[in-house]
């Protein structure tokens, strides 16, 4: 909340891939490889935090993605940093925007991520952030050494129980558990470590933790689940919430659902804060926008199209003329409502089903197109009736699609009183107006 009482957007950076679009490394103004330059990464890193975002949000993959080898070889995403490598390094090159990390939680164990975050946090002075996936990538299993996936329920019970070991691994010290006292001797008061002792269905962790608590008390925790279990669990543990809406209407749904979940745990609804995945495409005119649009969502191979759009319709799209309109089909076992989203898509903007293809290989999910002014007033209309606190901001191409949006989208915000324009303090919680929670074991 502003010190004028209105409610103020929060602005996540999507970064990993570098931008979600299939056809963004070879738009001819775009770094080709920004996933994998660090120089490039730092001067994106900068103008976010020029532009006040709160935070530079990593996605993660732990195998090369499971698409056809006719699409991946075309991908900029088959390879990028491991995340806690390159957000140290941006710790070093940045002062106040957050630095969100994913860790998997099916594959990694609860002790390491709870060191890596608490190290993170000190390394960046507070602004670590954990987002927690249970990873869906069957691929991935195989990196493991397991042949099969984890069940869907299953690997978000176990998430459930090692958020919960995580969350007691950091709270392993008090505050001011570390005397360093040279005259004594003493460096910490033993009576002011906790030995976690946890003994669990999956997990079986002593503790203590061999790090100072973090900063924050404890990194930023983010959630991705859109299904029932993970809504529950962002509804139980999350303080930011990532998530795929296709548009207003949606939003509100899922805003509504999460927040209500919230308070019947006895949770403050506004201890999360919701922020939807955006593409953004920034013009001087609703026609350049719409033409920067088209122009990028050419640059996608039909290779890569028409297997998202035979998915989307639950038909096979391969026999249809690509140059030609969407003509009508039979009926199909495929979501109904994202059926009607693509066919009403296609009607709307008179796409053919080349453009219709590319559009779902680019990026098929909420997208805002158009001047500042118009981006601006959707962004306020999310805010002000229940679709969101913000929103996960993913660009067209790098750094030209960032640049569009610091430049000239933020000011427009910033004119509105909608978005800060200093931070508020120099830790990711107090920039996203989160408390710094308390020590369970210790009273602090």
């Amino acid at each position: 909340m502003s010190s004028s009482g209105r409610r103020r957007l929060r602005f996540n950076a999507f970064m990993r891939p570098s931008t979600i679009h299939t056809g963004a490394w070879r738009h001819p103004e775009a770094w080709s490889d920004a996933n994998f330059n660090l120089k490039h990464l730092v001067a994106c890193a900068q103008k976010l935090e020029q532009g006040r975002f709160d935070a530079f949000f990593m996605a993660d993959h732990l195998a090369v993605l499971n698409m056809p080898m006719e699409a991946l070889r075309r991908s900029h995403t088959a390879t990028s940093f491991e995340p806690f490598t390159l957000l140290s390094a941006l710790a070093m090159v940045t002062e106040h925007i957050g630095l969100v990390a994913t860790g998997s939680t099916t594959f990694d164990q609860p002790y390491h991520i709870a060191r890596r975050f608490a190290s993170l946090d000190h390394i960046s002075g507070g602004r670590a952030g954990w987002n927690i996936v249970t990873t869906s990538n069957p691929d991935a299993a195989r990196n493991f050494g397991f042949e099969d996936h984890m069940e869907h329920d299953e690997r978000y019970r176990r998430a459930r129980e090692f958020h919960d070991v995580v969350v007691g691994l950091w709270d392993s010290w008090a505050d001011d558990a570390f005397i360093r006292d040279k005259a004594s001797g003493l460096y910490f008061d033993p009576a002011k470590m906790h030995v976690l002792d946890h003994k669990g269905e999956y997990f079986s962790v002593r503790g203590p933790l061999n790090i100072a608590r973090p900063i924050q008390g404890r990194p930023v925790v983010v959630q991705a689940g859109a299904s029932e279990a993970g809504r529950q669990l962002a509804a139980e543990t999350a303080e930011a919430v990532f998530t795929a809406q296709d548009g207003l209407a949606a939003g509100q749904r899922f805003y509504a659902d999460v927040k209500g979940r919230m308070r019947v745990l006895g949770r403050d609804p506004d201890s999360m804060k919701i922020m939807p995945a955006c593409f953004v495409v920034v013009g001087d005119t609703l026609a350049e926008a719409r033409a920067k649009r088209a122009a990028i969502d050419s640059l996608v191979y039909l290779e890569s199209g028409m297997a998202a759009l035979s998915i989307a319709l639950g038909h096979d799209a391969s026999g249809l003329d690509p140059d030609g309109l969407l003509p009508d089909l039979p009926p199909s076992n495929a979501s109904q409502s994202a059926r009607d989203r693509i066919e009403r898509l296609a009607r709307e903007e008179k796409l053919t089903v080349r453009q219709l293809a590319q559009r779902l290989a680019g990026h098929a999910g909420l997208a805002m197109v158009g001047t500042p002014t118009m981006i601006a007033d959707e962004m306020e209309t999310w805010l002000e009736t229940g679709g969101s606190d913000g929103f996960t901001i993913m660009f067209p191409w790098l750094p030209g699609g960032l640049d569009d949006f610091v430049d000239k989208v933020v000011p427009e915000l910033q004119r509105r009183g909608l978005f800060r324009r200093e931070y508020e303090g120099r830790t990711l919680r107090e920039n996203l107006g989160l408390q710094r929670p308390a020590n369970p074991f210790f009273g602090q």
